[in-house]
């Protein structure tokens, strides 16, 4: 978590590169991926640091799938970085501070997407609507069939 911290403070106040989000991810007691959030450096709202590790701990492992990994983190995941360590198969999270202490300090704002995120789509505040339903379930029962067919 040290290290985690350290990224944290020279991207979001050396570097200013982001906010002061750092993450690191360790497999069998090995770091094998860092991250740092680097959202203003890349004009890219998803470099979070925990999304950066996730991306070169894939890369450096060779694998979509980090079960056995730790992943240690400045904050509390959002709900996007929360999401991408399920779908990674991380097994433990450790974080420093909470979602409500980056709304405090930093006035981010997880806690409406939260929120949000508990209603049905059409009722959300970014609300989506169904469209071509048919087709799309075509596309679903052909993948269903199809020999290439790869759950991950």
């Amino acid at each position: 978590m040290r290290r985690a911290i350290e990224l944290a403070r020279k991207t979001s106040l050396v570097e200013k590169s982001g906010g002061p989000f750092g993450c690191v991810i360790v497999k069998d007691g090995v770091i094998v991926a860092e991250g740092a959030n680097t959202v203003l450096a890349h004009n890219d709202p998803t470099c979070h640091g925990e999304m950066n590790a996730i991306r070169t701990a894939c890369k450096e492992l060779g694998t979509h799938n980090l079960s056995g990994c730790t992943l240690y983190t400045t904050g509390e995941p959002c709900p996007m970085c929360y999401a991408a360590c399920w779908w990674a198969r991380i097994e433990k999270i450790y974080y420093g501070s909470t979602i409500q202490d980056a709304q405090q300090f930093g006035n981010f704002d997880d806690v409406p997407i939260i929120n949000s995120l508990k209603k049905e789509i059409a009722h959300r505040t970014l609300s989506g609507e169904q469209i071509l339903h048919e087709e799309a379930i075509q596309l679903w029962t052909d993948f269903s069939h199809s020999d290439s067919n790869i759950h991950y």
